[in-house]
């Protein structure tokens, strides 16, 4: 099937939620994020290389130039525009050419490898070096440059360093890979960009070589590094979470340019087991702190969630390539459900504070902890001893706007409902919508096919219900409701996606959840803190009943904007003080509640807002019983 092409630069978010993220981003979020680097050392740990005794580098991992490289993938996008400030562009400025200076002879880049002084030498330590996964991300900030600013000194970088892979580990050589999967994306999008088809074949081994004993495993068994079986055998997604959805979205890409069919069996087979058994309710992948690994089938604690930010975007990656496969509404679905809730949630209201992990409760003596880190604020970051998400909250943010629409030669699909601008070779599209606080989006047409039908194909979200269109015929079908016709300027649509308050259950085999509601409207998940109830969450109880009866009203003063559901709920402490009380006749398992019941008025914020406030304990699932 043809793949579903936009060429970039075509989309401009132009307001509302995703336009006021991305004007924080770059108000707030790139500048904390350029002094943040620079005070960790991770711009220094490249200057030194150009002294002859350079002092010691700085940061406990070696791969810690990949958060200046996510960065710089950014700050293209961000200077792209023609927005950033002068400070981002002497950030941009003095980074690429740092690295210019201090490449090797060969290609080889790597700030803590190219010491003399370093414990390992380069290449002697895959699983852990990262020097591939640094090389991924390298490329595609370089792609991201010379698309978005025309400027090509970060790409002969790139693809010095690039060649200088495929010689070591192509065909016929040194058949091993990278403990961490990304550098297969970024080889295809550099194939992409140069049409060296070296690159692609070398993604494809890359992807081909996991699970035959080539990757030395330490620390973590092979499922960690999803090097236990060949990738087109595995029968779940495993281990590491942002490792297992990197290589399937480098796995989507090997199918998107090679047609292996093979391949896309295996990415379509992961994909329904992933979504079924092993997705949080925000969208969210991985729940375990130690090896921040997926876990089992329906092993989902809210409280223990891992759920970390990089891995939603991972997620969002996997999603975004899959649809482009095939036009599959159902994963749109994943990728919005991750948008405005696992990936959200990780960026303060600030935008300068981070949550590594991301988990669905908090308990009222929680004290937050990232990785090996002890003590720590019970809130958000201004950074981590191994920062990989802020960066790449700052590159994906910058690019929201071409994850919008996506076209073939005759049809234009709305992928995410956004206040924008679509424009392609065919058509011009300005979107006006307040989503998704509200259902309501108008699409208004500026340039047409002259005197010939084009489809508009609008997307069904899986939660939406009683849909309404005012324009006629239209065509339902596989999450698409199609309108095609001569169009002419001016024309408008407008599309109604009612969103009445819902009440979710949990998979009866979902044992963290049984027995309690998860709530949402649109495409957000909320969630209570204990602020906005005068008895404890622990307590509370909802029916659906009282679900549905909830009033939608602007949020607080102290986050302007957002919408909160306000709701009347139960009240009902533990019966009994002790941890398992037994059981009497006719009772039930879950009988250790008080009968005798007193009602609080509650509030329900959404999800990805929790945190913003003042500490204190938080619930996405609230009892039913």
């Amino acid at each position: 099937m043809t793949s579903l092409v936009i060429p970039l630069s075509t989309v401009r978010i132009t307001g509302g939620l995703l336009g006021d993220w991305q004007d924080r981003n770059r108000r707030s979020t790139v500048p904390h994020t350029i002094g943040q680097l620079r005070a960790a050392g991770n711009v220094d740990n490249l200057s030194r290389l150009l002294v002859d005794d350079p002092p010691a580098y700085r940061g406990r991992y070696p791969f810690l130039d990949t958060d200046l490289y996510k960065t710089l993938e950014g700050l293209a996008y961000e200077i792209g525009t023609g927005e950033a400030d002068d400070g981002v562009r002497e950030f941009f400025e003095e980074v690429v050419g740092l690295l210019e200076r201090v490449q090797a002879a060969d290609g080889y880049l790597n700030s803590f490898f190219q010491d003399p002084a370093a414990a390992k030498k380069p290449w002697e330590d895959l699983a852990w070096g990262h020097e591939l996964y640094n090389l991924g991300h390298l490329i595609q900030a370089a792609v991201a440059a010379n698309r978005r600013m025309g400027d090509g000194r970060l790409l002969e970088v790139a693809v010095r360093f690039a060649d200088l892979a495929v010689r070591r580990f192509g065909e016929g050589c040194e058949e091993s890979t990278c403990g961490h999967p990304e550098v297969e994306m970024a080889l295809v999008e550099l194939y992409r960009e140069t049409g060296n088809r070296d690159y692609l074949t070398q993604a494809g081994l890359f992807v081909d070589r996991r699970g035959h004993g080539h990757l030395k495993h330490s620390i973590f068994p092979p499922e960690y590094f999803q090097d236990h079986l060949p990738f087109r055998e595995l029968t779940s997604v495993t281990g590491h979470a942002v490792r297992m959805a990197y290589l399937a979205a480098g796995a989507a890409d090997v199918y998107l340019e090679t047609g292996d069919g093979t391949l896309f069996d295996a990415l379509d087979r992961l994909w329904d087991d992933m979504v079924a058994t092993n997705l949080y309710f925000t969208g969210g992948l991985g729940s375990r702190h130690s090896d921040e690994a997926i876990g089992d089938r329906y092993e989902l604690p809210s409280e223990r969630a891992y759920s970390e930010t990089c891995a939603a975007i991972a997620t969002m990656q996997w999603a975004w390539r899959m649809f482009t496969a095939t036009g599959g509404a159902k994963y749109l679905d994943v990728f919005e459900r991750v948008l405005f809730n696992a990936y959200a949630v990780g960026l303060s209201a600030d935008g300068t504070g981070f949550f590594y992990d991301n988990p669905l409760q908090r308990r009222p003596d929680h004290e937050q902890r990232s990785g090996a880190e002890s003590g720590g604020e019970p809130l958000r970051r201004p950074w981590f001893t191994c920062p990989c998400c802020p960066p790449n909250i700052v590159r994906w943010m910058a690019q929201l706007h071409d994850h919008v629409a996506a076209e073939r030669p005759d049809a234009l699909y709305i992928a995410l409902y956004a206040e924008s601008r679509i424009e392609t070779a065919a058509v011009a599209v300005n979107v006006e919508t307040a989503y998704p606080w509200d259902g309501d989006v108008r699409f208004t047409i500026e340039r047409a096919p002259d005197r010939q039908p084009y489809a508009i194909k609008l997307r069904i979200p899986a939660w939406a219900r009683d849909i309404t269109l005012d324009v006629e015929p239209v065509t339902a079908e596989d999450g698409w409701l199609t309108v095609e016709r001569n169009w002419s300027e001016g024309d408008s649509v407008r599309l109604h996606l009612p969103m009445p308050v819902r009440g979710h259950a949990s998979h009866p085999h979902l044992d963290a959840t049984r027995g309690a509601i998860g709530v949402a409207r649109g495409p957000l998940v909320y969630c209570v803190e204990q602020q906005d109830s005068s008895a404890p969450v622990d307590d509370l109880v909802l029916t659906a009943d009282g679900i549905a009866a909830a009033d939608i009203a602007p949020l607080i003063d102290e986050l302007p904007g957002a919408v909160v559901l306000r709701l009347t709920a139960d009240v009902r402490p533990a019966q009994s003080p002790e941890l398992y009380p037994e059981l009497t006749t006719g009772s039930t398992a879950t009988a250790t509640a008080t009968e005798e019941t007193a009602t609080v008025p509650v509030a329900l914020v959404p999800y990805f807002l929790w945190g913003n406030r003042r500490p204190g304990a938080m619930r996405v699932w609230v009892r039913a019983q």
